[in-house]
């Protein structure tokens, strides 16, 4: 097919082969789809190349892959080899089993990626490889910062991104003016806020770009008694923000594991094994870890305010999910006006890189409108109601079909009535966090939501927060938050007005002790240290979970939700009827809706007890 054939104005970006492979398609620089492969491969973080997700974002537009303009991928690979290679050699012989474990993969399919690339592309658009759109390649930093800056509401601002490690910049500075991104200057691997985050992770027992939000919702629990070992041996913090990481106490630059013998004796031991009991250490390296991430951002934020004279800020990357250390840049530093990407970690490139080649290799302009282009970021797949009818009546299920205002209040009427309630309409959302579309619902009110939530549905660690979803005209009146924060990106403290007093035998406990106390009027969304991750909920991109909170304030008083994500431990948040109708039959969910659709549990058919979600999905 030639070129003039092709839908003019079309990309399509891919990431794949770390983890949290996806696919986004822009048309006219708008978002027309994005989304993450494990959500339709059930497989959590999965990394392989994102087939599913590009069918989907190809269906949503109407296009064949032969029709689109242009196909991007989010890194540069032959530079990130040219990195690896560098590492190893500098740690011969010590790094050897790790080099030896790497090369298989690169040589097989990561090193000549252009070419596997364009295999793949060419089997999945049935075509030859001639007929292909062109493929081009970003740098991984230069996707993040695209991503953070090209959607947000700003013309002008400074972009700070943030991770583990892209090829070789873990931590880049840019300028965004328009329809440009500048670099202006970055920290280079093995030198990682990311990684030294992930090292910790790894050091108190969760899984590495997978457990590190345990880790934030397990610091408030600790004390910060390590921050002046970790300031005075793993890193050298100058006052700008800028960083360099004692290497002497990691092994991720030679081996398989974050940490070390060295790290192992500064601490006072060996990493807890994962599932183990929780100590007060865990909770103490939690505390003091988040406490110096949160310094380092704050002095980064406060070094790009001096040197670009900006106003704006934009954040993209994986440390950019640390939602409290979020928080404390909103409170504390001196940039008034900040946006974050909702997709910030790998996935997200995707999107980046198709933002960036529409805006900086192709020129296209750009125009800031004051508002986001991210749609709320509900820019995956939806489900008719005649689909979902047509899987209900496939297994037998149970329903009742309802208008949307008889449906809001009867919903409503079971969550005030402490019922939990599994939330499936619209389009999925993009990115790690359920902002209404696949989410598990309660009553923040209650008591024992907290508790029934994280160990009778979601099947995790009781010492987990849930995040409030609150109508967005209402937020100033339970938490201290003075602007909206539709992403749930933004940690910020419940109003003194909504807590209620602490005894002084309250006040004595520590760990997770302080569980048991009912902290405010809304305890099932207030975390140990009187915190919230807060979600605004608004009518222009969710009006049906908006009227569904409005029902709930009508009938109770309350306008906050807890909302969690539609799934189990270790499992990918639901995309399909049949993944919801199968969590919700796997769980101890009460009630289910389906866009028009409600269920109640105790009038559905049996299900198989051989079908364990346990069975099915890796520990997280």
């Amino acid at each position: 097919m030639s070129s003039k054939n092709r839908t003019a104005s079309t990309v399509l970006g891919i990431s794949a082969y770390y983890h949290d492979s996806a696919a986004a398609l822009l048309r006219d620089g708008d978002i027309v789809a994005a989304a993450q492969e494990e959500r339709f491969t059930r497989r959590k973080h999965d990394a392989r190349f994102p087939e599913q997700a590009m069918a989907y974002c190809l269906k949503e537009a109407g296009l064949r892959l032969t029709d689109v303009e242009s196909v991007v991928f989010y890194e540069k690979p032959l530079v990130k080899f040219e990195r690896l290679l560098e590492t190893y050699l500098a740690a011969a012989p010590r790094g050897y089993r790790s080099f030896a474990a790497a090369m298989p993969a690169w040589l097989k399919e990561k090193l000549f990626l252009k070419s596997r690339l364009k295999e793949v592309l060419s089997r999945l658009g049935e075509c030859r490889v001639p007929d292909l759109p062109p493929l081009y390649f970003t740098e991984h930093h230069q996707a993040h910062a695209a991503a953070a800056f090209y959607p947000s509401p700003f013309s002008r601002a400074a972009v700070l991104c943030m991770d583990g490690v892209g090829e070789w910049a873990t931590t880049s500075v840019w300028l965004g003016d328009g329809n440009t991104l500048t670099p202006q200057w970055q920290i280079d691997f093995p030198h990682s806020l990311g990684l030294l985050y992930s090292a910790f992770t790894y050091y108190t027992g969760f899984k590495v770009n997978s457990g590190e939000y345990k880790l934030m919702g397990l610091a408030p629990y600790g004390e910060p008694e390590y921050v002046d070992l970790i300031l005075k041996h793993l890193l050298d913090l100058k006052e700008d923000g800028t960083f360099r990481l004692n290497i002497d106490y990691f092994d991720y630059t030679a081996g398989l594991r974050m940490t070390n013998a060295k790290f192992n004796a500064l601490f006072g031991g060996p990493p807890r094994e994962p599932e183990a009991t929780l100590t007060r250490r865990e909770m103490n390296l939690a505390r003091s870890i988040q406490v110096v991430t949160e310094e380092v951002m704050l002095r980064l934020v406060r070094t790009l305010r001096r040197e670009l004279g900006v106003d704006a800020l934009c954040l993209a990357g994986g440390v950019a999910l640390n939602c409290v250390a979020n928080g404390r840049i909103v409170r504390e530093g001196p940039i008034r006006e900040i946006w974050i990407q909702p997709a910030a970690g790998d996935a997200g490139g995707a999107l980046g890189a198709a933002l960036a080649l529409w805006h900086q290799y192709h020129g296209r302009p750009r125009t800031a409108t004051g508002a986001d282009r991210m749609a709320g970021s509900f820019l995956g797949p939806r489900f008719s109601n005649s689909e979902v009818k047509a899987y209900l009546d496939s297994v037998g299920a149970v329903y009742e079909f309802l208008d949307d205002a008889p449906l809001m209040d009867s919903v409503a009427e079971r969550l005030a009535n402490e019922q939990v309630v599994g939330w499936f309409q619209g389009r999925m959302e993009f990115g790690p966090r359920a902002l209404g579309a696949r989410s598990i619902l309660g009553d923040p009110r209650s008591e024992k939501m907290q508790s029934v939530m994280n160990l009778k549905i979601k099947y995790r660690e009781s010492f987990r927060p849930f995040a409030p979803s609150v109508l967005s005209e209402s937020a100033s009146d339970y938490f201290e938050l003075d602007r909206p924060s539709p992403y749930m990106m933004l940690t910020a403290s419940v109003r003194k007005e909504q807590r209620l007093p602490m005894t002084p035998e309250q006040q004595r406990l520590s760990g997770i002790d302080k569980l048991q106390i009912k902290r405010s009027s809304i305890p099932a969304v207030t975390h140990v240290d009187d915190s919230a991750r807060i979600q605004t909920v608004h009518p222009e991109t969710n009006p049906r979970y908006y009227k569904l909170i409005q029902a709930f304030q009508q009938r109770t008083g309350c306008p906050v939700l807890v909302n969690t994500s539609f799934n189990v431990r270790g499992e990918p948040i639901v995309c399909t009827p049949e993944d919801a109708y199968r969590c919700f039959m796997r769980t101890e969910i009460d009630y289910l809706v389906m866009e028009n659709f409600l269920l109640a549990k105790s009038k559905q058919p049996a299900w198989k007890k051989e079908d364990d979600w346990k069975e099915t999905f890796e520990s997280d």
